[in-house]
C-alpha cells in the first residue's frame, strides 16, 4: 500500500518560515511527480507546487512564487517545501500529492494524497 506522510507543520508568526516534508513509501513506489496542495477553511483545495523526478521541472502557484521552494531527495523518496515570508493567508492544511505526470497534479487529481499537516500563520 502506498503512503504519503507529511510533517513539519505548525504555528508561526507572519514573516516566519517553515519546512514541510513528505515521505513516500510502499512497494516499489517512486513517483515521477510530487507536489503540495493546501486547503484553507471554507475554501477549495488548491495547487501550490510540484516537482518532477529529476528536479529540472518545477511548477508554482502564483501566490507562492518567490516565497516557497520545492525540492526532493529521491534516495529518501521525500519531497520538501521550504516556506519563507509566510503570510496569514498561507494558513491552511497542506497536503502532499504524487502522480506519474504533472497534468493530474496541476489539475488537482493526483494518484495519491497524504493526510495533511496544519500550517497556521499568525498576524
Amino acid at each position: 500500500q502506498v503512503q504519503l506522510v507529511e510533517s513539519g507543520g505548525g504555528l508561526v508568526q507572519a514573516g516566519g518560515s517553515l519546512r514541510l516534508s513528505c515521505a513516500a513509501s510502499g512497494r516499489t513506489f517512486s513517483p515521477n511527480v510530487m507536489g503540495w496542495f493546501r486547503q484553507a477553511p471554507g475554501k477549495e483545495r488548491e495547487f501550490v507546487a510540484a516537482i518532477n523526478w529529476s528536479g529540472n521541472s518545477i511548477r508554482y502557484a502564483d501566490s507562492v512564487k518567490g516565497r516557497f521552494t520545492i525540492s526532493r531527495d529521491n534516495a529518501k523518496n521525500t519531497v520538501y517545501q521550504q516556506m519563507n515570508n509566510l503570510k496569514p493567508e498561507d494558513t491552511a492544511v497542506y497536503y502532499c500529492a504524487a502522480a506519474a505526470s504533472f497534468g493530474p497534479v496541476v489539475a488537482g487529481r493526483p494518484d495519491y494524497w497524504g493526510q495533511g499537516t496544519q500550517v497556521t500563520v499568525s498576524s
